[in-house]
């Protein structure tokens, strides 16, 4: 756990029951039903809405995608997803994560270059992230369910990269699956993608992306090479699932 908790802005503490391990399948489905716990709180949530899209009126109050009752057993996640909307999210978010039937999970383009550095974009100030720093990466949509009613994290992750930074699935030399970072409210779900090119390099293509873009949703992004690289922006399941990285590799290492 990275400073005691999840960071500065980035919620709670969470020690309880906390994990990170190897997602081998997913068995993801969306399901009608909304939000019912925050029914009663909507009068809130529309007020507190309000007063974010005042000082940042870039913020838009699209539907979102939570997880409902989910189950973590031998590699494989498998849930329910429901449609809320961004403003109920944020005031969930902003209100300290407090338990409301849903959880946050989504997927993350991982971003390694092939010398082993890592990519992290850093969120641009219209966004409603602004400063952070992570890989690329969402909360799902109703955009995520296909058509037999599945939520594709994985196609998620993949556009987003897309979105982000300009890299395309093509540009991919190993897709390398999940690995799960269950925490209370959230579940973070890096994608290891690893490129044929080193993570300097990969940063000068998205910073070229970026520089075309007429408002890009990252405002630049950030190489992490060791321990040195992190910091205190950077988020904590990032962090975490990097150091997971480093180690797994000193295991290995002769």
């Amino acid at each position: 756990m990275t400073d005691g908790g999840w960071g500065v802005g980035w919620g709670i503490s969470w020690p309880v029951d906390r994990r990170i391990a190897p997602v081998h399948h997913l068995d993801l489905v969306f399901e009608p039903g909304g939000w019912p716990e925050m029914a009663p709180r909507r009068a809130e949530i529309e007020a507190h809405f309000a007063r974010r899209a005042a000082g940042n009126p870039h913020l838009w109050n699209g539907p979102v995608l939570l997880l409902r009752d989910y189950a973590f057993h031998g590699g494989s996640l498998s849930g329910r997803f429901r449609q809320t909307d961004f403003a109920a999210f944020t005031f969930w978010r902003d209100t300290g994560w407090r338990d409301q039937g849903l959880v946050n999970a989504f997927a993350l383009a991982a971003i390694e270059g092939s010398d082993g550095g890592f990519v992290l974009g850093v969120m641009g100030p219209h966004t409603a992230s602004a400063g952070r720093t992570y890989f690329p990466g969402g909360t799902p949509d109703p955009s995520d369910i296909t058509p037999d009613g599945r939520v594709d994290l994985h196609a998620s992750m993949l556009r987003e990269l897309l979105e982000e930074t300009g890299l395309s699935p093509a540009d991919i030399a190993r897709d390398a699956g999940f690995t799960g970072i269950f925490e209370g409210p959230r579940v973070a779900l890096p994608g290891r993608l690893v490129f044929d090119a080193p993570a300097d390099a990969l940063a000068a293509r998205i910073r070229a992306f970026l520089a075309r873009e007429e408002r890009p949703e990252l405002a630049d992004v950030a190489v992490v090479q060791s321990e040195a690289d992190i910091t205190g922006q950077m988020a904590p399941f990032a962090v975490d699932y990097m150091r997971a990285r480093w180690a797994g590799r000193d295991a290995a290492a002769p």
